[in-house]
């Protein structure tokens, strides 16, 4: 009786156990194969999932993520024989589990040394400067050639970026004493070009400068000119006045023209700045009668302003009889006096 217990106990153990076997659970982001005495048959999404026990098991369980694989520093000879140590990542997702699983064999091996033999080939028909300036470029091209290779492995390589490139340090010295002198040779021309346009703008003023100021003293000559056109017209018209007094009988107009211009030379020659050489005596009696002419002149002038009222004319009185004054020897000029009557 015992032992017909422990056989029952002992099946139901291996049934419950069979039954755990055949139940299994996937869990996000993975999927697993199903093998059948060896042969893939499915595979198992994530999720609850029940297979046959002892004739099914799991084959392998496939990461469906998104995956980042580091590409190790190599060094790649470019077209210009300029060596350069490389590396980078590759970024690549499993699209069908099956074909990742047994159409290669170690999957993340074979991806990082296609990339690799792929990143020689392409930056090894490149030039160094064409290298270190197009790293777009060569990432296109790497992600074609090498997204093309794997589709069969049911594998899509989303991205490949080179890190990093470094040239050799002899390399990169001669890159930076070429810059240096690059940048030097722009700074000198702007230099040149930053004089070149002061000057042209340093001319340009002079020149307007210049033709303001020409412009400046031909108003100055034109209204220069018209003043003295003016001062003329005044001459002229006093002088056309004296003569058609003297014309008329009025010896006094001269008397007055005669005098103003005795008075004027005498104030110029004290004003003249050169030493001044006068013979005595001077003719006194010129002076004191063109004195009086001038006020007989006015009196004629304004016969109403003596008695505040029409007052009738009064004759001019006599000029005063005078001594005349004595005469300066006659020197190499002639006399040294003023005007002979």
């Amino acid at each position: 009786m015992e032992a017909v217990s422990l056989f029952v106990l002992a099946v139901v153990v291996f049934a419950v156990i069979l039954l755990l076997a055949g139940v299994k659970t996937v869990p996000q982001g993975m999927e697993y194969t199903i093998e059948r005495f060896g042969r893939y048959t499915h595979t198992l999404r994530p999720g609850l999932s029940f297979i046959i026990p002892i004739v099914d098991r799991v084959g392998a369980k496939m990461n469906m993520m998104e995956t980042v694989l580091d590409v190790p520093s190599q060094e790649v000879i470019t077209k210009d024989n300029a060596m350069v140590t490389v590396d980078g990542v590759v970024f690549f997702q499993v699209l069908d589990a099956a074909k990742a699983s047994y159409e290669v064999n170690q999957l993340q091996t074979a991806i990082l040394n296609l990339t690799m033999t792929n990143i020689r080939t392409v930056m090894g028909g490149m030039d160094l400067d064409e290298l270190l300036s197009q790293r777009d470029k060569i990432n296109a091209q790497l992600l074609h050639v090498v997204d093309d290779a794997t589709q069969p492995w049911g594998v899509k390589v989303t991205r490949i970026e080179i890190r990093d490139i470094q040239p050799p340090r002899d390399l990169v010295d001669s890159m930076a004493r070429q810059m240096k002198a690059e940048r030097d040779r722009r700074a000198v021309i702007l230099e040149a070009e930053g004089l070149r346009q002061a000057a042209i703008l340093r001319a340009e003023g002079e020149k307007q400068a210049a033709i303001l100021e020409a412009e400046g003293r031909r108003e100055a000559a034109f209204r220069d000119a018209e003043a003295r056109e003016r001062a003329a017209e005044a001459e002229a018209a006093a002088t056309r006045l004296v003569s058609d007094a003297i014309a008329g009988g009025n010896v006094q107009a001269i008397n007055y023209f005669v005098a103003q211009k005795y008075l004027e030379s005498w104030k110029e020659f004290a004003h003249s700045p050169n030493q001044k050489l006068l013979f005595m005596p001077v003719e006194a009696t010129g002076i004191i009668g063109a004195l009086g002419g001038l006020a007989e002149l006015a009196r004629d002038a304004f016969p109403g302003k003596d008695g505040g009222g029409a007052a009738a004319p009064k004759a001019p009185a006599p000029r005063p009889n005078l001594p005349p004054a004595p005469q300066p020897p006659a020197g190499p000029w002639g006399p040294a006096g003023g005007d002979q009557a």
